[in-house]
C-alpha cells in the first residue's frame, strides 16, 4: 500500500492526513494544515475520495479546500456533513487505494467515528494511535470532553481487535508516527491502558 502522511509540514496543529494512492486514489483525513492540497497535488494530478473518521476540527478543517482543489472528489463520512456525497455505514467497504477496506464503527473518542481495516492496514482516526505524548506503543483518543465516552471508546477497541485479521502490519493513526509491526499488540495495550479507567491526561475527569 503506498500512503504519504500529507500532512507532515504543518507548523500548527493538525491531525494526520493520509494520501493513498492506487486504483481509488484516497485521502484519509483533510487534516488542519492550510498547505495540504498543494502537498497532495505535488503527488498527485487527481483525488478520487475522500473517507473522513470523524468530523473534529483538526481532521476536517481543510475538506472544503481539497474539494475544490480536486473538483469535487467524492466525500465519505458516518455524519452528515454538506460535502458528504456517501454515508458510510458499519459493515461498510470502500475502496482505499488498491484494497477494500471494512467500515468499522469505532464511537467514543468521537459519536461519528469510523475506523478503516484492510488486509494489511489499519487506519484509525483517533480511536487507537501508537504513541501521542501520553502513552508511547498503544494509546488511545481522550475521552474526557463533552460527546466522549470512554466506556464506549473500550467497547470500540474490542470490536476493533475482533473484526481486525492477524496480517494487518501497518498502522496509521489520526496522531504520532506511523507504524509498522504487531498492530494487535498495539490496540490491545491500548485496550489494557484504557480499561484500567486511568485518565489519559491529568485534567481528565
Amino acid at each position: 500500500m503506498s500512503v504519504r502522511v500529507v500532512t507532515s509540514g504543518a507548523a500548527s496543529f493538525t491531525c494526520n492526513a493520509f494520501l493513498v494512492v492506487g486504483d481509488t486514489t484516497t485521502l484519509v483525513d483533510a487534516g488542519a494544515y492550510d498547505g495540504v492540497a498543494d502537498e497532495i497535488r505535488a503527488h498527485v494530478d487527481a483525488l478520487d475520495q475522500v473517507v473522513v473518521t470523524h468530523q473534529h476540527t483538526d481532521h476536517v478543517q481543510q475538506l472544503d479546500a481539497v474539494v475544490d482543489a480536486f473538483d469535487g472528489p467524492d466525500v465519505y463520512a458516518y455524519a452528515d456533513h454538506p460535502l458528504r456525497t456517501h454515508a458510510l455505514a458499519d459493515g461498510d467497504t470502500v475502496q482505499v487505494g488498491d484494497q477494500a477496506a471494512d467500515v468499522v464503527f469505532t464511537p467514543g473518542h468521537a459519536p461519528d467515528h469510523v475506523s478503516l481495516v484492510t488486509e494489511t492496514a489499519l487506519f484509525a482516526g483517533d480511536v487507537v494511535v501508537h504513541d501521542d505524548g501520553a502513552f508511547d506503543d498503544g494509546s488511545f483518543g481522550r475521552t474526557d470532553m463533552p460527546g466522549q465516552s470512554r466506556e464506549r471508546l473500550i467497547g470500540s477497541l474490542r470490536e476493533l481487535l475482533a473484526r481486525m485479521p492477524d496480517s494487518v502490519s501497518e498502522f496509521y493513526a489520526g496522531h504520532g508516527g506511523v507504524f509498522e509491526g504487531d498492530v494487535r499488540a498495539v490496540a490491545e495495550r491500548a485496550l489494557d491502558r484504557a480499561q484500567r479507567r486511568d485518565p489519559k491526561y491529568p485534567d481528565d475527569q
